[in-house]
């Protein structure tokens, strides 16, 4: 069973994005396209017991302009999925 994150769009410093085979307590974090360093803040569990559904992630004032992606992890920790880059202004 392959997890997917979606992308879909920022708007207002609020990343909207869509997942599916995301079991609860998967945990999506944000990660500097850069330099491949995942962000402490925000990061976002799953509570729904759906495998599939939206999430909208309000950026913090201490994320910075440039780009960055998605990524899943399960609840051990590892990485299950991968969004497209998308920039922050």
């Amino acid at each position: 069973m392959n997890s997917i994150i979606n992308y879909v769009e920022i708007e207002n410093r609020v990343v909207s994005a869509t997942y599916r085979n995301l079991m609860i307590g998967a945990k999506v974090v944000l990660v500097d396209k850069t330099n491949d360093r995942q962000l402490t803040d925000p990061i976002t569990t799953i509570a729904s017991p759906a495998p599939a559904g939206s999430l909208r992630i309000r950026l913090p004032a201490t994320v910075e302009p440039g780009d960055y992606y998605l990524k899943a992890l399960n609840g051990h920790g590892a990485p299950v999925a991968q969004s497209v880059g998308f920039h922050v202004g």
